[in-house]
């Protein structure tokens, strides 16, 4: 049976749709004047600003044009960011849903002892030079296509929320499981994972997001242009003289006259539009995995 609202409800209900509707119009409108500026003609922005309106007087695909002038670069940048977000993310969120599975069981005596060293490095740290001689001397990060997966791979905060879901899991399961002849990995395979879909959605995308958005290990490890991934690309060709000049060459102008405003913004759009086209398809499990994960011990 349908239970009527009430007038209250009804009048709250109201309120909270359209403070959500303001809120949804305020975080979309620098993408859409990023969108919108990523069109316009350079002399437009230069004298007039940044604008929410196109028109057919200032609409340009020059920005575009200077963008893919080497689309070579681009799309070998694109290739090692797809490599990476996919093999790091897949990698990460099976450490991540495995760890927090084996401390969230309450028949693991360390459980609790085993977790206190894991957030005690949320707390401190070695520093960023003793961290950078590690990689570079120990590990031999420099120029490798896993210096770009490995200093991302294990996330405590992913840990502690993988861990609180698991610990909606009723115990039970596994336990028949085991009187069933199951082993512990055919029990995490077969029966935990299926039931952790929200969890797996969440953990993988902000482990898709700090892969695709990581530019910094790109810049510690790699020196040479054909390891860097897209974002490294995308901002050594807007700091870079030399790489303004060559895209000069190419067309013909002098460095002064590249819309450098229009090709940041046409950048900005090239970097986010793949990213952002995943989450609706993982909104509904990330809204419940985020949810689940924040009422739990």
């Amino acid at each position: 049976m349908k239970i009527k609202k009430g007038k209250d409800e009804r009048i709250f209900l109201g309120i909270a749709y359209v403070m959500t509707a303001l809120f949804a119009i305020v975080c979309l409108l620098p993408f859409y004047l990023i969108l919108v500026g990523s069109f316009t003609k350079e002399s437009t922005i230069l004298t007039e600003g940044y604008s929410f309106f196109l028109t057919a007087r200032n609409f340009s695909m020059e920005a575009y044009k200077m963008a893919f002038k080497s689309p070579d670069t681009i799309v070998q940048a694109y290739g090692i960011t797809l490599f990476v977000t996919v093999t790091g993310t897949v990698i990460a969120v099976g450490l991540s849903a495995m760890t927090g599975y084996v401390l969230a069981r309450p028949d693991f005596p360390w459980r609790n002892k085993i977790s206190f060293f894991f957030f005690f490095t949320t707390l401190f740290s070695g520093g960023l030079v003793p961290w950078y001689l590690m990689c570079s001397k120990f590990f031999k990060f420099n120029n490798h296509i896993y210096s770009l997966i490995l200093p991302c791979l294990f996330s405590v905060w992913n840990m502690i929320i993988a861990k609180s879901f698991m610990k909606g899991i009723p115990f039970e399961l596994t336990e028949a499981a085991k009187v069933d002849g199951a082993g512990d990995f055919h029990i995490f395979w077969r029966i935990i994972l299926p039931t952790a879909k929200p969890l797996i959605a969440t953990l993988g995308l902000f482990t898709a997001l700090t892969y695709w958005n990581d530019w910094y290990n790109c810049m510690l490890f790699m020196s040479t242009g054909g390891t860097w991934n897209l974002q490294y690309t995308l901002q050594n060709i807007l700091n870079s003289s030399e790489a303004l000049k060559r895209i000069a060459s190419m067309t013909g102008m002098q460095v002064g006259q590249v819309p450098t405003e229009g090709l940041k913004l046409s950048m900005t759009v090239i970097a986010t539009g793949p990213i952002i086209l995943l989450y609706p398809f993982l909104q509904k499990y990330f809204v419940k995995g985020m949810t689940i994960g924040a009422v739990k011990g």
